[in-house]
């Protein structure tokens, strides 16, 4: 019997064991899908102020007539105006990843009023002597600078200098009486500039900035044409005259260094 009893207990365990083996093992409760985890955002690369620009420029000017003296030993005085400028500018950039901006940039403005009105007053006595009024009537202006400048990625901040040259009408000298007398000598005239902006890029490859610039021009002569003393003969020394302008503008820039 306790054989027979064994027998049976080996043949229940095997059945059991032959029937386990048919079902896939047990992997526990079921389980959801897997969790999403959306990647960190990509920040922009920062701006660069590297590459070429084209923009336009509009504003105010005024001149500061200077110095004069002449050969007759008049006395002077004389006004200036203030008048709009408007014009365009072509420019080049490159930026250190320092934040260091270096470039060279050359702008050219009319400036269709800017009068500057000298009066000459003389000793000799009236009709000859009296008094007489020179114009002298700037028309454009080009400067040709090298800049250098500070970027905090879309504001930039920069210094600008180097020549400028500026065309004006031939004056005349007119006295009271109506008399006009010539006056010969070169219309156009050179010196320096400096300047500073501040400038904004506020979309895309489009800028908006504001600038300062001072010109100053060097010394001229004007020689009156022949005519009744004093002022017939006359030479006439300018120096010290300036220019400065007030602009803002906008630029366009095309591709750059990174």
């Amino acid at each position: 019997m306790k054989r027979l009893a064994f027998a049976a207990a080996l043949s229940v365990c095997a059945a059991s064991s032959a029937l386990a083996a048919d079902f896939p093992p047990y992997a526990g409760p079921p389980r959801g899908p897997a969790p999403y985890y959306a990647p960190p955002p990509v920040a922009p690369p920062p701006y660069s102020w590297g590459g070429f620009y084209v923009g336009g420029n509009l504003g105010a000017g005024w001149s500061g007539v200077g110095t004069f003296s002449d050969s007759a030993g008049s006395t002077f005085s004389s006004t200036t105006s203030s008048t709009f400028v408007g014009g365009g500018q072509v420019g080049l950039n490159y930026e250190f990843y320092s934040g260091v901006v270096i470039g060279a940039e050359v702008m050219f403005d009319w400036a269709p009023n800017t009068q500057n009105t000298i009066t000459l007053g003389n000793s000799v006595p009236a009709p000859l002597g009296s008094s007489a009024t020179a114009t002298i009537n700037s028309r454009w202006l080009t400067t040709v600078t090298g800049k250098l400048g500070y970027a905090w990625d879309r504001l930039l901040v920069y210094g600008k200098a180097g020549g400028a040259w500026v065309g004006a009408d031939t004056p005349s000298l007119t006295t009271p009486g109506g008399v006009v007398f010539p006056v010969s000598g070169n219309s156009s005239n050179s010196g320096w500039t400096a300047g500073i902006g501040i400038e904004w890029a506020f979309a895309g490859p489009w800028s908006a900035r504001a600038e300062y610039d001072f010109i100053g021009l060097s010394n001229q002569t004007y020689t009156v044409g022949p005519g009744p003393a004093p002022f017939g003969g006359d030479t006439i020394n300018t120096n010290n005259r300036n220019i400065q302008l007030l602009t803002v503008g906008l630029n366009y820039k095309f591709g750059g260094w990174w």
